[in-house]
């Protein structure tokens, strides 16, 4: 690549980053720049980056790790970016930026905007995303909110690395869950008339079944006519699963239904094809697929011995789908109670021998939710019958706290979502503290207006150099990180991470506010501080949007 085309570095780390490298080639000749690796140290006295890049290539070069750090100092050229290289310990390279480099984030954040720290990684390649897939046999619960909500940012981040992200639902809508749900309907609604019935042993016992089944009834439907029942009900519930996942804010671009697999014929075209792969034998009645030699702690039956396809099956047929249209990347994400699926899915789609690779697809398994009220487990909702659901914590928390906590955790960490926090008004309350903080910046920003300063439109190009306080210095660094901590979230399907960053971010800020003025007399020193506010104000916005969440102006 040219210096031509060479993209500009989007952060100072990556800046540093090439001035090294080209120090450490010179030394250590078939060194790549992506040996060099620049990470904030602990201690901040030893700087802002350290690399160990000279340990790293000592077995390499076959000599001493610090003979080469010193090799590689000795090689840099000088750099208006940077203060001070110090070479520590067995051969750390400490590197102490310099003023202006660090001030220089506020002209990036300004040229960007919302866009600041997107990066091409991916240059337009599809990536799927499926998550929710909830069954619509009943409300969607917390669980499916909490994956929700993973899906969604995690969709969001790829999207900032250049990936053409597509969300997408498969709704599982055929097998014995739906033929109960259709028995459980008709059962309510035969009751709704007077009849004594015996209710399916696996039915679906909330209120949302009586409900379905009166409007059944009242639309004049036929109770004899099972299959009009399952047509009716599954419809009703798709549409309220619909309505709840937009009043958590989350969209999908396709929605993929399991029984288009059978009615097209692709359950019958993976099994046939599986079977021509000699993986296949039979057993017990039963066709079974040998997938331990793909991974898997044991072979899995395909065919029940009463001709019905186990559940893997349509899943294996569907992830083909997948990959024949154009997903070389794919993601689920699914409840821990899915982990078997990941390898018997995985060993089917190899035991095909198409070129599937393997690891196909990604997942993230996350947690259950476990759901606090004035100090108790909250665990049944009246209506679903035998858990909380996603409505009714939205209801009681609202949109957006309910998806700053459900993505605040590791997807596979067990979580307590307490509501009582979720609507508290203070500084314990995760979501109320970062966007206090963007409602603090827009009120400094509305006062300097109102004063008759405000802070100029090129707010990009203003002298930065009074930014030098400590508070300022960190929020500096705080925000130079934000194109790492986007890269980082997305490589290990961790949007945890943005809300962490933004709640570091938030503290740094109110830090700030409670130390120093900005309407200050001095007009160089208030036109910095206003610029810097406005750059703080730009990256809450855009991690808070990023998530799904508002960035209030007022609170």
């Amino acid at each position: 690549m040219t210096a031509a085309t060479t993209p500009a570095p989007v952060d100072l780390r990556e800046a540093l980053a090439a001035w090294l490298a080209a120090a450490v080639a010179s030394v250590v000749p078939d060194a790549t720049p992506a040996d060099v690796v620049l990470e904030r140290p602990r201690d901040a006295t030893h700087g802002d980056y350290a690399s160990n890049v000279a340990m790293t290539l000592a077995r390499r070069a076959r000599r001493n790790p610090r003979e080469i750090a010193q090799g590689i100092v000795a090689a840099l050229p000088p750099s208006p970016l940077v203060a001070r290289v110090d070479v520590a310990g067995a051969g750390f390279i400490n590197l102490v930026a310099s003023p202006a480099a660090r001030q220089q984030v506020i002209a990036r954040i300004a040229r960007a905007g919302a866009a600041y720290g997107h990066r091409d990684v991916g240059h337009g390649e599809p990536f799927l995303v499926e998550f929710v897939s909830a069954n619509p046999t009943g409300p969607l619960h917390v669980g499916h909110g909490r994956q929700a909500v993973l899906g969604d940012a995690i969709s969001a981040l790829f999207a900032t690395q250049g990936y053409a992200v597509t969300r997408e639902f498969y709704y599982n809508d055929a097998g014995a869950q739906i033929d109960n749900l259709a028995k459980s309907v008709q059962a309510r609604g035969r009751e709704a008339r007077g009849e004594t019935v015996e209710f399916p042993a696996d039915g679906y016992r909330g209120d949302y079944i009586r409900e379905i089944a009166q409007r059944y009834v009242d639309d004049g439907g036929d109770l004899a006519d099972l299959d009009a029942i399952r047509v009716f009900a599954v419809a009703v519930l798709r549409a309220e699963q619909d309505r709840d996942l937009a009043a958590l804010g989350v969209r999908f671009d396709r929605f993929y239904l399991e029984s288009s697999l059978y009615t097209e014929g692709r359950v019958e075209k993976t099994v046939q094809a599986l079977v021509a792969s000699g993986h296949t034998y039979e057993k017990d009645g039963a066709l079974w697929l040998a997938t331990t030699p793909f991974g898997d702690d044991k072979d899995r039956v395909m065919r029940k011995s009463d001709g019905t396809y186990t559940y893997f099956v349509p899943d294996v047929a569907y992830h083909v789908t997948k990959f024949e249209r154009g997903f070389r990347r794919a993601l689920n994400v699914q409840g821990t109670d899915h982990h078997g699926t990941t390898a018997r899915v995985r060993a089917g789609l190899q035991a095909l021998g198409v070129g599937i690779p393997p690891g196909y697809p990604d997942y993230v398994l996350h947690n259950m939710v476990l759901v606090m009220k004035g100090g108790e487990e909250v665990k049944i909702s009246k209506r679903a019958g035998s858990y909380v659901t996603l409505r009714d914590l939205i209801d009681e928390a609202g949109r957006d706290a309910v998806r700053y906590f459900l993505v605040s955790r590791k997807a596979d960490s067990e979580f307590t979502f307490d509501i009582d926090l979720a609507r508290a008004q203070s500084d314990d309350n995760p979501v109320y503290y970062v966007q206090y903080a963007h409602a603090r910046l827009c009120s400094v920003l509305r006062q300097a207006a109102a004063a008759g300063t405000p802070a100029p439109d090129d707010w990009g190009q203003v002298d930065a150099s009074p930014l030098t306080g400590p508070h300022e210095e960190a929020l500096l660094k705080r925000l130079d990180d934000w194109p790492l901590e986007l890269a980082v979230a997305a490589r290990e399907f961790a949007p945890h991470r943005i809300t962490a960053y933004l709640t570091e971010l938030a503290r740094d800020f109110h830090s700030y506010y409670n130390a120093e003025r900005f309407l200050v007399d001095d007009e160089r020193v208030r036109r910095a501080r206003l610029a810097l506010c406005r750059a703080v104000a730009v990256v809450l916005a855009a991690g808070l949007e990023l998530l799904g969440i508002g960035a209030p102006e007022s609170m």
